[in-house]
């Protein structure tokens, strides 16, 4: 899972239902042909799909593209390597997921409070 130190040189999530693929594209620094590769390599990865064949991802879409993300780029895993990572990792990354959502809503209501004042 990403560590909350990583997930500052992200932009903030949004509090929306859904996000396009080009929202996503924009808010995980990664082209929208690669997320179309990453569905097909990682059977967790599964936006809804709508009208036309358009995806539609949801928050815990985004969290798990960033987590993936991480894996690859920064900490050098294969698509195999980080598959089998997050095959093991099911047990324990809920209380991770918990945290980072926890770490992500802490942001977003100092960023409310800001706006506020």
């Amino acid at each position: 899972m990403l560590e909350p130190s990583n997930n500052n040189e992200l932009p903030a999530i949004p509090a929306k239902r859904y996000f396009t693929i080009g929202e996503v594209s924009e808010l995980c620094e990664i082209k929208p042909h690669v997320l179309r590769y990453w569905e097909q390599e990682f059977p967790e990865l599964k936006p809804v799909k709508r009208r036309g064949n358009r995806r539609y991802y949801q928050r815990h879409d985004v969290l798990l593209i960033r987590q993936i993300r991480s894996l690859l780029y920064e900490k050098g895993y294969t698509i195999g390597g980080a598959r089998a990572h997050l095959a093991s990792d099911d047990v324990k990354e809920d209380s991770t997921r918990t945290k980072q959502i926890i770490h992500q809503m802490v942001g977003e209501l100092e960023d409310l409070l800001e706006i506020l004042k």
